[in-house]
Parts: C-alpha cells; sequence; structure tokens
C-alpha cells in the first residue's frame, strides 16, 4: 500500500524523494527501512539544501590535521597537540523543551569533540531569543541557560564565552549553537570509520529508550506550523553517565585499539553506523535484539531511530574487543557487541533472526542535493535604502550612552555565565565578560589558545553577503584583538525554509560573502553545522550565520583582555570606518538604530583588505607586548566599546580634545585624519555632521586599544606601517567617562546601567 502523505511529513520526506527511494532499492521500503532515510535524509543529516554552497568554503591550511569529513576539525597547535573543535545547533529540540533541548546541544557537541580522541577542554555557546518582555521569552531563555549550566558544570568542562542577542524574529523560534573545543595528540585522532571486514561494532554507554525518536533529524527538518505536543522527541540528558564516557572513551583511544569511534547524536544508529560504513567504504550486520534498552518491548524502528543521548559506537577487531570492553567495565559502562563489518556494502538490520531491513549504504547516506531557485528579498532595497533619522541634539549623548549600556543586546551578560563554571579545568586566562574573545592556557606548550563565537543576525538580514563576511571577520577579530593569530573557523547557519527564493538566496549570499572573508583572512572552514526550517507560523528569524575562530598566541601570558586597567595609558583606535559610503553604512543594522528608534535599516559594508591589515597589526602588537588591552567596536560602536573598557577596568577614561575633529562632527575640519581615508569633511566624511554616527555607528574593522604612553609612538609607526588608521582617542583616569562636548558621565552611573541592564530587562 502507498505510504501517506502524513506519514512522510512526519520524517520530512517528500513524495518525489519516497519515489527515489524505491528506485533505488528497486521495491517498496518498508517502514523501518522508510525511518531509516527519512533520518538520514533529513535537513540536518543530509544538507540537501547546502551541501552544494558549502564546497565554496576554503577547507586546507599549513596547519590544518582534519576538515569537514569527520566530526570536528582538528589543527595542529605544536607540542604534538592538535585542537579539535566544531559548533552545531540545537535549536528546534530547544524551542520545545529549552532545558533538556540545550543540555543536549551540549551533551552532543562535547561527544563529537570525544569521537576524535579528543579530551574536551572548552565549551561556548551562541544564543539568540525574542525580546526579554515576553513572558515566553523569558521562559526559554531561562530553561536554555539553565539546561546549558546543569549539563557544562556536571561534565566538567568550562564554558568560557559565547554571545546572547535578542531580536523579535527569534521569538517561538530560539537559537542555541553549541560550540566545543578539545586536545588531542595530533599524530593519533580517532577516526569515525569502518574500514575493515570483519571488525564489531560495540555499543557503550546508556541504555537506549524512546526519548528522542526523530528528535535533532526530524525537528531540525521542518518549521514549526502548529503546536503539537513535540517534547516526546526531545532528547533528555544524563551529564554524570556523560562525563564517565568521557573517561572512557579517552582512555579507549588512547589504547590504540579502536579503528574508529563515533557517537550517536541526530538519528541515532542509523545515522552513526551508516556514517562510519559508507567512510570505509563497508556494509554492515546490525541486530537489534542486542542493543541494551531501558524500556521494553521497543521496536526494530524505534531501536534504530532513537536518540538517547551518552552512546558511543565502538568499531574494533576481534582480537581486540576483549581489551576495549574491559576499559568500560573498569568506568561501570555497559558494552554491547551489536553487529560487525562486512564487505558488501549493503546494510542488514536484523531482530534476532528475523531480517527487519535491507538497504544498500551509499544510498541510505547519499541525500539528494538540491539547488533551489534564489530570489532577492523585495524588502532590501526599501531598507537598504531607508533614510536615516536625523541626529538627536548633542545634548542626549549621554542618556543613548546609557540606554545602549543597558541594553539587553550590549548590557552585561554576567547574569548568564555567573551560572557556568569557567574555572574547571584551570586553563581559563580571560574569562567570560573580560573580552571579545576567551583565551585559555595549554598547559602542555605554554601557548594561549583563544576562541570565539559571533553572528551578526541582523547585518546578514539587511545585506546576506556583507553579514557574512562580518560573521567571520568579527569572530576572527576578536580572536586577534586577544592576541592571537586566527587559524581555523566552524561555522553554523542558522536560516529559514531553503525551499522559499529568498531564504535561499540568504543563505547563497551568506555563504559566499563567508568565503570570501575566509581567503581574505586566511582561516579555513574546518566543520560546521546547517540548521534550517527555523520559522515559525511561516515567519523566518533573521539569516543568522554564526562563526566560531580559534587562534593561537605563543605565550598566554600575552593575552589580552577589553578592560583599561590603570589610569594614565594612551587609548587609541586602530582601523578605519567607512567615512567614504555615508552615515547609512556606520548606522546600518546598529544597535542605537534598534534602540532609539525601533529600525533595522541601512546597507552595511566591509572591507576585507582592510580587516585582514588591522588583524595581522593587532597580533603583531600583542607578541611584542605593546598593548595593555584591545576591544572590539561591535554593538553600540565606538561610544560603546570606550565605556565597557572603562567599565570593565573600574578607570575612566577623557577623550582628548582633538576627539570632535574625527568622524561625524559638525566642526572637525578632516575625516581623513581619523580614518586614513583621502579626502575632506566635505566629500569623504560625514557631509551632515553626524556626531550619532560618529558614537553609536557599528562600522567594522576597527579596535579600541590601550597602552602606555611610552609606547604610543610605537604603535602609531607599526599601523602605518601596515596601512592601518591610527588616531589618539584619549588617556584613562579619574571616575568619569568624558567626551569633550558630548559626554561628561560618572563612570559609576554607567557602570549601573551595564552591569544591570539584562536582568532589569529579565524583570529581576
Amino acid at each position: 500500500m502507498p505510504v501517506s502523505q502524513e506519514t512522510l511529513n512526519e520524517i520530512a520526506l517528500s513524495r518525489e524523494e519516497y519515489d527515489l527511494i524505491a528506485a533505488k532499492l528497486g521495491r517498496e521500503p518498508n517502514g523501518l527501512e522508510l525511518g531509516m532515510f527519512g533520518a538520514l535524509w533529513s535537513e540536518h543529516c543530509g544538507y540537501k539544501h547546502s551541501k552544494p554552497l558549502l564546497r565554496e568554503f576554503p577547507s586546507g591550511g599549513a596547519a590544518l590535521t582534519q576538515a569537514g569529513e569527520e566530526n570536528a576539525g582538528a589543527v595542529d597547535v605544536g607540542g604534538g597537540l592538535a585542537v579539535v573543535f566544531k559548533i552545531e545547533s540545537h535549536n528546534h529540540p530547544s524551542a520545545v523543551e529549552p532545558h533538556q533541548g540545550a543540555a543536549t546541544g551540549v551533551g552532543g557537541i562535547v561527544r563529537d569533540i570525544l569521537a576524535m580522541g579528543a579530551r574536551p577542554i572548552a565549551l561556548l555557546n551562541s544564543l539568540r531569543f525574542g525580546p526579554p518582555d515576553d513572558a515566553r521569552n523569558r521562559y526559554l531563555f531561562e530553561g536554555v541557560v539553565a539546561g546549558i549550566s546543569a549539563y557544562g558544570n556536571c561534565i566538567g568542562v568550562p564554558d568560557v564565552g559565547g554571545e546572547v542577542a535578542f531580536a523579535p524574529s527569534y521569538a517561538g523560534n530560539p537559537l542555541v549553537n553549541a560550540m566545543c573545543a578539545g586536545l588531542a595528540p595530533s599524530a593519533a585522532l580517532t577516526r569515525a570509520i569502518a574500514e575493515t571486514p570483519g571488525s564489531l561494532l560495540l555499543l557503550a554507554g546508556s541504555s537506549t529508550g524512546r526519548d528522542g525518536i526523530h528528535g535533532a533529524s526530524g525537528l531540525a527538518s521542518r518549521t514549526f506550523e502548529d503546536d503539537r505536543e513535540m517534547r516526546p522527541t526531545v532528547q533528555v540528558g544524563d551529564p554524570f553517565t556523560e562525563k564517565v564516557l568521557i573517561e572512557a572513551c579517552l582512555e579507549a583511544a588512547a589504547s590504540g585499539l579502536l579503528e574508529g569511534m563515533q557517537d550517536l547524536g541526530a538519528a541515532g544508529l542509523s545515522s552513526s553506523v551508516m556514517e562510519c560504513a559508507a567512510r570505509g567504504g563497508t556494509g554492515v550486520r546490525l541486530d537489534v535484539s542486542r542493543v541494551p534498552r531501558r524500556e521494553p518491548e521497543m521496536s526494530p524502528y524505534e531501536i534504530m531511530l532513537s536518540e538517547s543521548q551518552e552512546r558511543m559506537l565502538l568499531i574494533v577487531k576481534p582480537d581486540d574487543a576483549a581489551s576495549v570492553r574491559r576499559v568500560f567495565e573498569r568506568w561501570d559502562l555497559p558494552v554491547a557487541e551489536i553487529g560487525e563489518v562486512t564487505a558488501d556494502g549493503i546494510a542488514r538490520v536484523s531482530d534476532g533472526g528475523e531480517l527487519v531491513a535491507e538497504a544498500p549504504v551509499a544510498a541510505l547516506v547519499d541525500a539528494p542535493q538540491y539547488r533551489p531557485p534564489a530570489r532577492r528579498p523585495a524588502y532590501l532595497d526599501a531598507l537598504q535604502a531607508a533614510p536615516m533619522p536625523p541626529a538627536p541634539p548633542p545634548s542626549e549623548a549621554g542618556r543613548i550612552l546609557r540606554a545602549l549600556l543597558a541594553a539587553p543586546n550590549v548590557a552585561s551578560k554576567r547574569a548568564v555565565y555567573r551560572r557556568y563554571d569557567h574555572e574547571v579545568q584551570t586553563r581559563t586566562v580571560v574569562k567570560p565578560g573580560a573580552g571579545g574573545a576567551a583565551v585559555l592556557r595549554l598547559r602542555e606548550t605554554g601557548k594561549g589558545l583563544a576562541m570565539a563565537a559571533d553572528g551578526p543576525g541582523r547585518m546578514a538580514y539587511l545585506d546576506p553577503y556583507t553579514g557574512g563576511a562580518m560573521a567571520v571577520a568579527e569572530a576572527c577579530r576578536n580572536v586577534a584583538a586577544a592576541g592571537a593569530a586566527p587559524l581555523a573557523v566552524t561555522d553554523c547557519l542558522n536560516f529559514g525554509d531553503p525551499r522559499k527564493p529568498e531564504v535561499y538566496y540568504q543563505l547563497r549570499e551568506c555563504v559566499r560573502g563567508m568565503a570570501d572573508a575566509c581567503r581574505a583572512l586566511g582561516v579555513p572552514v574546518v566543520s560546521g553545522n546547517v540548521s534550517l526550517y527555523n520559522e515559525t507560523q511561516g515567519e523566518a528569524i533573521y539569516p543568522t550565520p554564526v562563526v566560531g575562530a580559534v587562534g593561537l598566541m605563543d605565550d598566554a601570558r600575552c593575552a589580552l583582555g577589553a578592560a583599561f586597567d590603570a589610569p594614565g595609558l594612551a587609548v587609541l583606535l586602530l582601523g578605519a570606518a567607512h567615512a567614504n559610503l555615508g552615515e547609512a553604512a556606520a548606522l546600518a543594522g546598529s544597535e542605537y538604530l534598534a534602540t532609539e528608534h525601533a529600525m533595522v535599516a541601512g546597507k552595511p559594508a566591509i572591507d576585507l583588505n582592510a580587516e585582514a591589515r588591522l588583524q595581522r597589526l593587532l597580533v603583531a602588537l600583542a607578541q611584542e607586548r605593546l598593548l595593555r588591552s584591545a576591544h572590539d567596536c561591535a554593538d553600540g560602536g565606538l561610544a560603546v566599546a570606550l565605556a565597557e573598557s572603562a567599565i570593565l577596568g573600574g578607570v575612566g577614561f577623557a577623550g582628548s580634545p582633538g576627539f570632535t575633529a574625527g568622524p561625524g562632527f559638525a566642526d572637525g575640519p578632516d575625516y581623513a585624519g581619523y580614518t586614513g581615508v583621502a579626502g575632506s569633511a566635505g566629500s569623504a566624511g560625514w557631509p551632515s555632521g553626524r556626531w550619532d554616527a560618529a558614537l553609536f555607528g557599528e562600522s567594522p574593522s576597527r579596535v579600541v586599544v590601550a597602552c602606555a604612553e611610552t609606547d604610543a609612538p610605537r604603535i602609531e609607526a607599526a599601523a602605518h606601517a601596515e596601512g592601518v588608521p591610527c588616531v589618539r582617542l584619549g588617556a584613562t583616569g579619574g571616575d568619569r567617562f568624558v567626551v569633550p562636548g558630548l559626554l561628561d558621565e560618572p563612570l559609576a552611573d554607567l557602570a549601573a546601567a551595564y552591569f544591570g541592564g539584562l536582568e532589569a530587562a529579565l524583570g529581576k
């Protein structure tokens, strides 16, 4: 009997895809086979609408150890070590059950790192929610933060950084992107492969239950069109089991007895077993009756599609199985032999003596790929050409600065990160809230590892190509501002329904912008994830490309934070503000426009060559120990960056008399002196004298730095040699924040707004 459309909808397959499956099998699939195809051909597992685009990313590099085809990317960091890292989404499960959705997102990304034989050493997360004045959004926020905290703290992996943002487009569809980094011997990484016929398949860890069936695979491959109860599709985590699983897997990997190792995440056994066999060009014989279960009378369908957490697949040669089993028994973890590798490329699933599914491995994992039509969204022209509101009177500058510092997107995220253990493992040098990137000490070599995660959703909404480029640039800039040379990036692409031409355009252009930025900055994309169908009731989220960047510094003691840490320091601005593009480019997508005028408008711009020069300069200055702090100008613009550095250090700032001769000030004689861009105030500057654009515009490729006064001339000379604009803004000292003629605020008042803003928005 032909399968119903309702059944196909449940497993996110189209009628055409069903017909293709039948053609590959030469017959109609049975229920279990259809479920396996549905999971493996889901968007989450099969990348049907994104894989052709992802080939645009550069994926090679001198330090690259592994990229693309494994659970995570690996980059050599010297001393015989590789850093293994990846970012992945758990958006849809978190929208349904925020605590467990976020918790199991952490557990899943940790196991991706573990599957490569790496010890997880750091977590980051990039989170998006609807406005916090809505009760449902607050519920999602609280549940997600609690889930991340509960799981990460229990497994002993520090949560060291990330970002939290709020916008109406994420109401009902939060984004929960989790990133993990680990360390492994660079010459002994474990692969997720089953390449030797006769090798055994062992299942270690938790028993299998009914939780998570069609969870990550099914939920992530359709939009939320109704209010059906979907909690049973969300996995339930057990972090205490994961903790011992980490230790057992690392011991087994170090023994050299594993042919392959793979975690069980989306699509459970169906994905982990078939993907390992596909990499090895082999087949498998699997007996679901041998799978340990925590619930009686589970069907083969439920066992093969369960996404129960804390499970790992081990591929071992028969002679090594007893030794590997003893490792897990020492950690009180059950291990079951559930099958073996075969040579014929066929996946056979039995339930005891009964064959219940049979299909070619290649057919199961070879999801169809689509390039749907793309159409530039009609809203772009109107928003990009929208006139900017008039500048308010200068007397409003203080009020606006306080409002921006208290805005949920800018305010301190102390209410979030104080719930995370960021000290465990005792590697953390630059802690959450201290800078744009976290820095960890590699005790084995004394080097420092910097990590950041960024995703400018509003910018990508206003210009997908530029927003994609900005995501890469900002993540790498934060790493460079910490004093580390960016090595590589991982990405999580969060978009709506790719079958809609406007959404596919956003996805395509963001990927193109990201690829161009990676090439300009010399960083490969070594891993990543795509999360599509992020829509609720037909409304898509902002296109949100999130980028995780990893960088290396020779000495962790050179790590930089954002705080002004002493009085009497010179404060400089490094980088251009794209004066020739006009005020709309600076104000485009800014927090200022959103907070003061409830606007998301303008056309952002970035010069990737200028960005590359700036990042090289920052790394060189840090290596020479000429900088005391560095802080990226991002949300809120220049004034907010300066204020944050002052607040974090508890040291005031006094702008020099020439500060207002810079961009946007009506009396400024020459904008070129500020940016290094040729032209006068009447041509390349701000013709209307927009002080608000100067203080609160968010043009990229700018970093505020502080240094000893005696080192300022060397920094200026180095900037000139690198072709990076440099201007002195003022000096640190006192207990006020002063920009001559515009701002004279008690630092304590600004600090109160900054540290209390998010909690006030959450009603605490």
